[in-house]
């Protein structure tokens, strides 16, 4: 899931070239395809509480292995005015009696609904929750007006922001539960450290994003070798 929100304040930064960003939007619910289900029941509980704390450190525990840099420079009240908010709605994935992820919704004008983040934390990477909570998190978008937001109106399109910065395998996930590509955009992206947030990682996670975004963007490339069909079906 693409990082949306204010520009990096601090850290070291390396700029990575060639990064793909995509638009990806669902315009009918109908159009949402179901996921397998993970090998544990996974729940999926509304924070009615804004907490900015809560929000932050999901942030950080979930975003920092994929490049989550944007809001780094979010003061207290930053993150206060962002929660507190009725068209906002986040919620807490748990799993095995452990917190497996979180996602963030708003609900915008004219029917718009944008997940702004959706991530699994580290330990339950590559253990078949990801499309579970793909899912999960797009049925609750499309559930504007009635499960959140209930004076927001009904969801007409469900949007995300997405890159080569991502978990390599989002892409295919979207694409699996329904979402189709609305635009795509090569950019150049100064990224600071993510091992600063909040506690060391055992490795610099834009050394890997930047060699993935950069294989995709060459010539010859994994972005050069897809067909644009497949992009948008």
């Amino acid at each position: 899931m693409s990082d949306g929100g204010a520009p990096a304040l601090r850290g070291d930064e390396i700029e990575i070239s060639g990064v793909i960003e995509w638009t990806m939007e669902m315009l009918d619910a109908a159009d949402l395809r179901p996921a397998p289900l993970p090998g544990v029941e996974m729940t999926f509980t509304l924070a009615r509480v804004p907490s900015p704390e809560v929000n932050r450190a999901m942030y950080a525990a979930v975003g920092a292995r994929v490049c989550w840099t944007d809001r780094f420079g979010w003061s207290h009240a930053d993150w206060q005015a962002w929660v507190d908010r009725t068209e906002l709605s986040t919620w807490i994935a748990m799993a095995e009696g452990t917190i497996a992820g979180f996602f963030e919704i708003e609900a915008q004008p004219g029917g718009d609904t944008e997940i702004h983040l959706v991530g699994l934390t580290h330990a339950f990477v590559g253990r078949g929750y990801g499309g579970y909570l793909v899912e999960q998190c797009t049925r609750r978008a499309w559930q504007r007006g009635t499960l959140w937001a209930r004076d927001a109106g009904p969801a007409t399109r469900v949007w995300l922001r997405t890159s080569s910065l991502d978990h390599p395998n989002a892409m295919a996930n979207y694409h699996r539960r329904g979402f189709t590509v609305a635009e795509q955009n090569v950019v150049d992206k100064p990224v600071p450290d993510p091992r600063l947030a909040p506690w060391p990682l055992p490795h610099d996670p834009r050394t890997l994003a930047g060699d993935r975004a950069g294989d995709a963007a060459a010539p010859g490339g994994a972005a050069a070798r897809r067909p644009k069909e497949e992009l948008i079906t």
